[in-house]
């Protein structure tokens, strides 16, 4: 084994061209081949060959051989399963020996690299197929738990025994394929795709074939033109149980572009072992924690410059783990497996093809491509009227002029501070002069106040999320601070929030009677029914905190189910041990889609900041009559329909600048996240910038 025995039965020959043999392929190469020896009557020869080694073709390529025609040599090779190659078996923390052999995996620290998981599977995936089905449009299959392999799942929920494998041939560039309980309905994302009717696409003309391995199961998509295995999920990580999915691909390439919403200090992904937590929260943008949005969709560029695109439909708490195999790994806490794929070949043309899928980014009016200024901290209106009058006098562009919490009575949404009465009359002058104004809202509402019309017909729509199998409104604590207190703002803000915040609601923006809510309250923002003067004639919304955004952890006295707010796995995720409610409300509250269909915060949490935006728009569109424009700080796939967004509360310094780079290219068009309007807080949000900083972030936001 592992040895090519070559005898030169007729030795007499001397080749008067001194032809060699230089290099050799081995297929069929299970492993990694790690070193090679050439050797003569039993004498090792001092060759020194190169070895390539291509995980997906499992094909060793040896050259630099010198093995000349007419001489018996005897070359052997070793193999053994490289670090690269490891699949994590335990991705959860504080791994151990104990827990890993519990799962039936290997334990092997590396020491050469930390990153390399200590604790990796040794044998198959438990699932296989034992028939497809095909048609013109795809192909159809049942999986089968092998229930003697089954792991032991330390905590994990147990694996479904059976499960669906759909794959659909859409277009000819894009292609779906679903692994889901056909015997039990589990929640799906409720966004809507634009896909065809019915397949269209042709055996011929399809840029892709798709082929299911049977036992084990996997499934590989190979792209026609060149043969390249762009999805090759025959690995043995592939699991399937109510709370915990997980599925691995190898990839064609290093060359993947994608996922977030996190902060990155390059454009491509780095593929040495890290791990990308998604589930949306409200987290400054620093490296390796998840944030704002909810993005799982990549791009990788293969070997000979094609492209393609891969989403991943699933909105539950998730993370990504990528490796130099190249491969990566997803892990979710729930829903289906739903991937969707486009083939390019180009960049550009994926970037088409997804918008084509996801919907198109929204057309801004033309005054939002202007300069806008914004900042938190205004102290009064006549500050705003100053600066207007500054800006005017010192030259600089100002086309749009923006309001944050500030102008609000005790940040309580649609409301106008005393500090700030003269806010309409402010807004009615500059637009006169040409400006456009944007105000700010939260959706978070205050429950605390004795007359606050938005809170009371809130209650009377039935338009905020509740505990489960209840009447009763889950409360939690934001930014309003309660009526008629002193605040002591020299105490740290915690301090202030656990004194003097304000019971909050949360409105569920999935439900029918929350729209047309919202949309109300907007209009009488926009047009006062009771005192015209206060009207506030605003051109744009910012809907921000949208995560949704709480300032404890979960609700005013605790969540109610253990399972979901802390479940068997939680993903790699920013402040881990803290939970899924970490920053946000219970992962237990009670949400309706439009139809009326039920479901748990703990699926849709990501959808929050999504589902608020299309309300937004229409309703903004409604009330002035005009394009208009939303910027939203939470986002997921399709969001760029309705509105654009910026990178949230950044920092004044130099790396900021760089990272707002990348930040922003994922989010326009030529990038992944698909929000044609993005932008950074130029020259930070935290801390005092300096001038040579805020000078250069001008000159890169011009």
């Amino acid at each position: 084994q592992n040895v090519l025995q070559m005898n030169a039965i007729n030795s007499n020959y001397v080749d008067p061209n001194n032809l060699k043999f230089e290099e050799i392929k081995i297929l069929g190469a299970v492993q990694e081949i790690t070193s090679v020896t050439v050797s003569q009557n039993n004498v090792v020869e001092k060759a020194a060959p190169t070895i390539t080694y291509n995980p997906l073709e499992k094909v060793a390529h040896i050259t630099g051989l010198q093995l000349e025609l007419g001489k018996s040599y005897t070359v052997k090779w070793t193999q053994e399963p490289s670090v690269n190659g490891r699949f994590d078996c335990y991705p959860s923390p504080d791994a151990t020996q104990e827990k890993c052999e519990q799962l039936g995996c290997l334990w092997d620290p590396a020491t050469s690299n930390l990153n390399v998981p200590p604790c990796y599977y040794s044998s198959d995936n438990a699932y296989s197929v034992d028939k497809v089905e095909y048609t013109s449009s795809g192909l159809t299959a049942n999986l089968t738990l092998n229930s003697a392999k089954t792991r032991a799942n330390e905590n994990f929920t147990t694996p479904i025994s059976t499960l669906r494998l759909e794959v659909k041939y859409h277009l000819n560039n894009m292609l779906q394929f679903k692994i889901y309980d056909y015997q039990n309905a589990r929640y799906e994302v409720p966004i809507p795709l634009d896909l065809p009717s019915s397949p269209t696409s042709t055996d011929n003309e399809r840029l892709y074939e798709v082929s299911v391995q049977k036992k084990p199961f996997g499934i590989q998509v190979r792209r026609k033109t060149t043969g390249t295995v762009i999805w090759d999920s025959q690995l043995p990580t592939f699991t399937f149980s109510d709370m915990f999915i997980q599925i691995s691909t190898r990839l064609a390439s290093q060359y993947i572009y994608g996922f977030g919403e996190n902060e990155h200090t390059m454009f491509r992904r780095n593929m040495s072992w890290h791990s990308w937590g998604m589930f949306t929260r409200d987290q400054p943008p620093t490296y390796h924690l998840n944030s704002y949005g909810h993005h799982p969709f990549y791009m990788a560029l293969e070997e000979d410059g094609n492209a393609h695109g891969v989403l991943f439909l699933n909105s539950n708490a998730m993370d990504v783990t990528v490796q130099p195999t190249p491969a990566l790994t997803y892990r979710t806490t729930g829903g289906i497996l739903d991937f969707y794929m486009v083939l390019g070949p180009t960049p550009e043309l994926v970037v088409q093809e997804y918008t084509a899928l996801i919907g198109r980014p929204v057309m801004p009016p033309y005054w939002s491509l202007g300069f806008q200024l914004c900042r938190y901290g205004y102290r009064n209106d006549s500050e705003i009227t100053q600066l207007v009058e500054d800006m005017k006098r010192a030259r600089i562009p100002h086309d749009v002029q923006y309001v944050d919490i500030d102008h609000m009575e005790r940040q309580l949404d649609f409301t106008i501070g005393t500090r700030f009465a003269g806010l309409p009359a402010l807004i009615n002058r500059i637009k006169e002069q040409g400006m456009r104004f944007i105000i700010i809202l939260d959706p978070a509402i205050s429950g605390n106040e004795t007359n606050y019309p938005t809170f009371s017909r809130g209650v009377q729509d039935d338009v905020f999320i509740k505990w489960p199998n209840t009447n009763d409104i889950i409360y939690s604590k934001v930014w309003p601070f309660l009526p008629n207190v002193q605040i002591n703002e020299s105490l740290p803000h915690q301090t202030q929030i656990k004194l003097y915040g304000a019971h909050v609601a949360f409105p569920d923006f999935f439900r029918n009677s929350t729209v047309a809510w919202w949309k109300r309250e907007i209009l009488e923002f926009y047009n006062n029914p009771t005192n015209a003067s206060r009207s506030i004639k605003f051109d744009g919304l910012w809907i921000d905190m949208n995560e949704p955004a709480a300032f404890m952890n979960g609700a005013i006295g605790g969540c109610r189910n253990d399972l979901l707010n802390m479940p068997p796995y939680i993903p790699h995720l920013g402040y881990r041990s803290e939970g899924l409610a970490f920053k946000t409300l219970c992962m237990e509250g009670q949400q309706y889609l439009p139809d009326g269909t039920p479901v748990r915060h703990y699926d849709v949490h990501s959808l929050y900041g999504w589902s608020q935006t299309k309300p937004t728009l229409d309703a903004l569109q409604n009330v002035t009559r005009e394009r208009g424009i939303v910027i939203t700080r939470s986002t997921y796939p399709s969001s760029g329909r309705w509105a654009g967004h910026w990178l949230g509360d950044n920092t004044a310094a130099w790396d900021q600048l760089a990272k707002s780079v990348i930040g922003t290219i994922y989010n326009i068009p030529i990038g992944s996240f698909l929000n044609f309007q993005t932008g950074a807080d130029i020259c930070g949000f935290f801390k005092d910038s300096e001038y040579e900083l805020c000078l250069r972030w001008m000159q890169l936001g011009a």
